[in-house]
């Protein structure tokens, strides 16, 4: 795995994690930092040092979206296939995420906006401090709120009248809000916020990682599917789980009164 540039990536106690390092221009997106970070999901799959991931920011924002200066002035020199070059490699860091088969954790230290919000989004938990905000600005640039997968995404955690009234308006809301709404899972003291999200990622790398992926997957597949077609699904996918060493070694745990040490196999 090539090293990024553009954010720092480290690996602490099976814990992947990412924190983007533009504090001054509020962890803005580059046309590399997109690109950095669409390689590095996918390359986390197949990263054994890795089994969950947190990511979070510097200073006073999580993430403000994509960098005007760095971004938005090039693409009015594009032409449209150059258009839907750069909105395909922003979906793909989203499909990447979601596709990979470790948990991720967002921790929000500041503001999440437009991308930064979706990045968040796409995240499995979101752990926030009171003095985060979330904002899907993207129609107050005059764009659509359907970006990145906002809306297929945000329904899901909110409902869609929510969703709507988010992504119509662009407006940000605060940690408390966005806790009430279901997009936040947990809000802490800002002093608290990493130790907590790296307390989370630390608890995932620690449990049956390859049952914890199935749940992933079955999450993610299921979203399009029936009652009938996903209980199917999780009957099978079960029924491997079964085959796993982690399920066993939970059986002999319990019957041992000892926590379980799972190896993700």
């Amino acid at each position: 795995m090539n090293a990024p540039s553009s954010f720092r990536f480290e690996v602490k106690e099976r814990v992947g994690v990412i924190t983007f390092t533009r504090p001054d221009v509020l962890n803005a997106l580059t046309f590399e930092v997109y690109a950095e970070l669409r390689d590095l999901f996918r390359d986390l799959e197949r990263d054994d040092r890795v089994a969950s991931v947190v990511v979070t920011g510097e200073g006073r924002a999580f993430c403000s979206g994509g960098d005007v200066n760095a971004i938005i002035g090039e693409l009015f020199s594009r032409d449209m296939p150059g258009l839907v070059e750069f909105t395909r490699m922003t979906c793909d860091l989203i499909k990447n995420m979601r596709a990979l088969h470790k948990p991720i954790v967002a921790a929000l230290n500041g503001t999440a906006a437009g991308a930064g919000a979706v990045i968040a989004l796409a995240s499995d938990l979101r752990v926030a401090s009171e003095k985060a905000k979330i904002a899907f600005l993207f129609v107050k640039v005059g764009l659509a709120g359907a970006d990145m997968g906002a809306a297929f995404l945000l329904p899901r955690l909110v409902g869609l009248g929510r969703a709507t009234e988010l992504l119509y308006f662009g407006d940000a809301i605060d940690a408390p809000t966005a806790e009430r709404y279901g997009l936040f899972n947990k809000v802490v003291p800002q002093e608290q916020l990493f130790d907590e999200a790296f307390a989370w990622g630390k608890r995932l790398a620690e449990g049956p990682t390859f049952a914890l992926g199935m749940t992933k997957e079955l999450l993610n597949g299921e979203l399009s599917l029936d009652l009938m077609n996903a209980l199917d699904n999780e009957a099978r996918a079960q029924a491997v789980c079964m085959q796993t060493r982690d399920f066993r070694e939970a059986y002999e745990a319990f019957t041992q009164k000892r926590p379980p040490r799972f190896t993700g196999r």
